[in-house]
């Protein structure tokens, strides 16, 4: 077995880390069948040369007997602040046979202890109102200072109280953008580490900053700016350490200089003005002279947690060309990126006078007349204003701000431009993609793209609603939905984790979670606006985003920590849902419902109600894991009797639920709050609404999630295809097939008869309504986790339908990377897996596999059928499995004399 992916606290080789125990894990790889991995020893060092020597310093864990290789946990010596650490790995197979040592992981700690720091917070000076109201310029700061000696190795720490980017020399530290994330500031701020030894050289250096409002001081949402306070702060440490080891330090103190700078503002939701006139040349560098700056003002004392960075950073990760350019008759230059898209233009400008002024435009859509349509962007702003200096060539971005767009105009240009003026950046959270999925339906290929790029434009830092108007929100509710889709997509552990904390943060004195999460504003805006009615602290779908997504974490990365991290805030969340409940049903005044749904309204307390129930038994599991038996005997009864009482009070007679809308059945049968025959006739109601409604779902955020999956697990999988194939209003394919690149915030947020819906709430980049991804990741290719966490057991299941002819994708587990690849013709199905090694899985192949198939296999067991499936159970592996569908196919093929398997798939297999 071959040892790959070493990772630390989910990242390969990262920087900073403040866990004291971090997690280690592997993956294996081999070409034979059936591996599994029976025990480990786990080296850590100080050096990369004792590792080699196999003589660690401060870790051996000798040969434990064990099948673990996600998330083991350190258990050496006490680490230390700012110290290096590598590590190592080997394993044993199930013959108790040794691997090589893997290749050398590294980790760097933080600063662990707060007393450690001695950096201190800087500003400058509040300046007075400029002409743009509520809106701050982005100061520079600079300190130098001398390298005596030759460097061994050197760590940059920093944070802000809005955002920041670092300079060394001239030279960008790092590639994050809006660092250090969004957080509720007042309870804590995050830092970055950055290892900064190559940028050392010997005599005079200079460190350089340019320090953004951010949500700190910026404008957030609806609420206006200075959510948080009224002028951003820096924090810099860097730590040199000498080849002789000395070593020396320099802080942010004082001793800085800072100056007002040419970014006159920029701003999360207002844009960026920038009058390059006004830039320093040469600021970066020790050479400049900066006698005419000020000095900064000191921060007494920042009260928050001060942490090492828990989610991955923001970044540029991608970057797309126009696919057209067009002038306009206004006289500006109107690009088609061809994709929605969030981030912002690099744009480059040839031989502009000096006082030029040039303007970039950004939005999703275009009015009838080819004008950008911005109304629906509220008080947001996307717009860049550029001011040149009469350089012969500028290539000019903004620094602190993002926007949600396709279509980009740009006004002040004195020559024609071409489809390299502009590029667009691409920029959302790191998270490394996971999953791919292709069928034989463009339609549907389409709609896995648009659910992808809904869930690249919408996770910055953390999962917002929406990355265009006065919004961008993390609203809890649609993060709940859409986390099990978001898991398949990419590596979202980590950026789940650090939400989570957000969550909790936010979290009220009397337990109920937020609607959302930081909360910058939304509760005092929602107090403000009585006409809204919004004032429920403990929103059914939304709150409970603290029950669903630690467990969702845990199921797919198996991550136990965040789990127990989030168990008590979990407790508080049920039990204040008992305490505000009447005889356990859930009172009606919930603010959202069923948000967004159509041609339907979902009684809120029936809703509540079902979540609450959901929460409660999702806890139980979680309690059940944790090894809390008590709490899981406790939870187990209440949601026992909650469900009893849901019956009594919705379900009636003919298992009819109040409400009769399609949500309901979907949650009730989801849910597990039916009992009996109420099953199968809670799935008569829901496919009846279904056909009432011409075969359209009439679901919103809260329902559509688990729309496909009830029908599926009730055995009417044929109506979810036929819902998931549907291109008429109401659907998923209908915005596919209007050209929508994107996931949309409403089913009809335009439509042929209408146009655009109202402006007031109409984004074109929600993810809300994609987390149908789930089921198709699940169904169509097939891959489910099985009765483990992290999918350490698999069950792969594919579900032909819907007249799709073949199927391919994969998902990369923590444990490896799962592939299933199927095809139909006529009556014969061939299916192809890929098992990582150390996992199993039950198979089902559709149909009657035909012996030889089989018989190749040494690793599969336990073979039988089950409901038109050849099923069996089967080790790690890469496999091809060659079946015969139903009897009725083959009768069908035999007529058309086409019972032979075609040449193509005996190539093919």
């Amino acid at each position: 077995m071959k040892i790959t992916d070493l990772k630390t606290e989910y990242f390969e080789n990262p920087l900073g880390l403040d866990t004291r125990k971090p997690r280690f894990s592997w993956i294996m790889e081999s070409e034979a069948y059936g591996l599994v991995q029976t025990a480990y020893q786990v080296m850590a060092a100080t050096s990369v040369q004792r590792l080699k020597d196999d003589a660690p310093d401060v870790w051996d864990s000798g040969k434990v007997l064990s099948d673990q290789s996600v998330h083991v946990e350190y258990d050496g010596s006490p680490l230390a602040s700012r110290q290096v650490y590598y590590w190592k790995v080997r394993v044993w197979d199930g013959e108790d046979q040794p691997s090589a040592w893997s290749g050398i992981a590294r980790y760097s700690m933080g600063i662990l202890e707060r007393s450690e720091w001695k950096a201190r917070w800087i500003a400058r000076s509040k300046p007075e109102q400029t002409e743009y109201e509520g809106l701050l310029p982005s100061p520079y700061f600079r300190r130098s200072f001398r390298v005596e000696k030759p460097v061994r190795q050197a760590f940059a720490y920093a944070s802000a109280l809005g955002l920041y980017e670092l300079h060394l020399n001239g030279e960008r530290v790092g590639q994050d953008y809006f660092a250090p994330g969004w957080t509720d500031y007042g309870k804590r701020v995050q830092y970055q580490t950055y290892d900064v030894t190559a940028f050392m050289q010997p005599g005079e250096m200079t460190v350089g900053a340019v320090v953004g409002t951010g949500w700190y001081a910026g404008h957030v949402g609806m609420f206006g700016n200075n959510r948080y306070g009224d002028n951003p702060h820096l924090l810099v440490e860097l730590h040199i350490e000498y080849e002789d080891g000395t070593s020396a330090q320099v802080v942010t103190d004082e001793t800085w200089k800072t100056f007002a700078g040419p970014i006159l503002y920029s701003d999360l939701l207002k844009g960026e003005a920038y009058d390059s006139r006004l830039e320093p040349q040469g600021w970066k560098l020790p050479s400049f002279d900066d006698a005419a700056w000020e000095r900064p003002v000191v921060l007494g004392r920042y009260d928050g947690a001060l942490t090492a960075q828990i989610d991955p950073p923001v970044r540029v990760m991608k970057e797309l060309l126009p696919v057209s350019l067009k002038r306009t008759e206004r006289g500006t230059y109107l690009f088609d990126m061809g994709q929605n898209m969030v981030g912002w233009v690099r744009l480059r400008v040839e031989d502009a006078p000096p006082g030029q002024t040039v303007t970039v435009a950004c939005a999703e859509m275009l009015n009838a007349d080819n004008t950008l349509y911005s109304i629906n962007l509220r008080e947001a702003v996307q717009q860049e204003t550029y001011m040149l200096n009469g350089e012969k060539e500028a290539v000019l971005e903004p620094h602190f701000t993002f926007h949600g767009f396709r279509y980009v105009e740009v006004a002040g240009l004195l020559s024609p431009p071409t489809l390299n003026t502009v590029i667009g950046r691409v920029v959302h959270s790191a998270t490394a993609r996971t999953g791919e999925l292709h069928t034989s339906n463009v339609m549907l290929n389409k709609l896995l793209s648009n659910i992808e790029w809904g869930q690249r434009g919408n996770f910055i830092s953390v999962p917002t609603d929406c990355p265009q108007r006065d919004e961008r929100l993390g609203w809890t509710g649609d993060a709940q939905i859409f986390a099990r889709t978001a898991s398949f997509n990419m590596d979202v552990g980590r950026f789940f984790h650090k939400y989570m904390i957000d969550v909790m943060d936010a979290q009220h004195a009397s337990g109920a979670f937020p609607d959302v999460a930081p909360d910058a504003g939304w509760e005092e805006f929602k107090h403000n606006h009585e006409e809204l009615n919004w004032h429920a602290p403990d929103n059914g779908g939304w709150g409970d985003a603290g029950a669903v997504i630690p467990w969702t974490v845990y199921q797919v990365y198996g991550d136990r920590r965040t789990l127990r991290e989030c168990y008590p805030a979990m407790v508080r969340w049920v039990e204040y849902l008992q305490a505000n409940s009447d005889g356990l049903i859930r009172p009606g005044y919930s603010n959202y419902g069923d948000w967004l749904s159509v041609n339907a309204e979902t009684p809120k307390d029936v809703l509540d109600t079902a979540y609450f129930a959901y929460s409660t038994r999702l806890l139980a599991q979680a309690a059940a894991a944790l090894g809390e038996t008590g709490d899981a005997q406790r939870f187990d009864r209440l949601f026992a009797e909650i469900k009893e009482a849901f019956r009594r009070a919705f379900v009636g007679r003919d298992g009819r639920i109040k409400g009769d809308t399609q949500t309901v059945y979907v949650l009730a049968l989801k849910m597990n709050l039916l009992s009996g025959e109420e099953r199968s006739l809670a799935t008569e109601h829901l496919v009846r609404n279904i056909e009432e409604h011409g075969n359209h779902l009439t679901t919103g955020f809260l329902g559509v999630g688990y729309l496909l999956p009830a029908l599926t697990e009730a055995g009417r999988e044929d109506v979810a295809y036929s819902l998931l194939m549907q291109d008429t209003f109401p659907s998923w394919l209908y915005s596919v097939k209007h050209g929508a690149t994107t996931i949309w915030e409403r089913w009809d947020a335009w439509t042929e008869t209408d146009g655009f819906q109202n402006p007031g709430m109409n984004s074109f980049n929600h993810y809300s309504l994609g987390s149908v991804g789930e089921w198709m990741y699940q169904n169509i290719l097939g891959i489910n986790n099985g009765d483990g966490t992290g999918y350490k057991h698999l069950i792969l299941r594919p579900r032909p339908g819907g007249g799709l002819q073949h199927a391919s994708g994969e998902f990369r587990s923590v444990y490896g990377t799962i592939r299933v690849e199927w095809k139909r013709e006529q009556s014969w199905f061939v299916m192809k897996a890929a098992i990582p090694v150390n996992t199993t899985a039950t198979v089902y192949v559709p149909g009657v596999i035909l012996n030889d198939s089989l018989q190749v296999y040494d690793s599969v067991h336990n073979l039988r059928t089950e409901g038109g499936y050849t099923v069996f159970e089967a080790g790690s592996g890469s496999y091809t499995f060659i079946s015969r569908l139903s009897r009725a196919s083959g009768a069908q093929a035999r007529e058309n004399g086409s019972d032979a398997m075609p040449d193509q798939m005996m190539q093919s297999s």
